[in-house]
């Protein structure tokens, strides 16, 4: 996984993200402000993604108690073995618990996903072993604020969900 290349304003919006303070707000708030900038925008972007540079895929679950759907913005890793799979890191911003979507996947782990403007369906799987290590460091690399996370998580272990492409039936 390479590293990616962050302007000045976007290390900054990361660092003011990765604070207490700023994980706390948004926390609360940052999926809001995505909705309605995914909604001015023609769904092209979100405000993550234009102030701190980061990935996003739109991802719709199924609820894990409600069994309605869930849609919200999340930061996505790439994988450089399999292009077409992704990972979402169930950080929370470093909250004790673990977020929603999470349970959502792992009681539904068919999800639509939509990622350079391509809708899809994804199976969810959670990273074990190696491969969450791989993962877990490519986010560390894409965000540092990853790693205060986990600090911040009071010894919560955060999941990494890896999302592959459902396999399409030939009839």
């Amino acid at each position: 996984m390479s590293k990616p290349r962050y302007s000045v304003f976007h290390v900054l919006m990361q660092k003011f993200a990765a604070s207490k303070p700023g994980s706390w707000f948004f926390a609360r708030t940052l999926h809001h402000f995505d909705r309605f900038t995914l909604a001015i925008t023609g769904g092209r972007t979100t405000l993550s993604t234009v102030l701190a540079g980061l990935p996003e895929v739109m991802v719709t679950t199924i609820g894990a108690k409600s069994k309605l759907p869930r849609t919200l913005p999340l930061v996505y890793i790439r994988a450089d073995a399999d292009p077409r799979a992704f990972a979402l890191i169930a950080s929370n911003f470093g909250q004790r618990h673990n977020p929603a979507w999470y349970y959502n996947l792992k009681a539904h782990p068919t999800a639509t996903c939509v990622l350079d403007g391509q809708t899809g369906e994804y199976v969810a799987r959670q990273a074990t072993g190696e491969e969450y290590d791989k993962y877990w460091q490519g986010a560390v690399d894409a965000y540092f604020g990853y790693a205060l996370y986990l600090r911040r998580a009071g010894g919560r272990h955060i999941p990494i969900m890896i999302m592959s492409p459902k396999p399409t039936q030939i009839n």
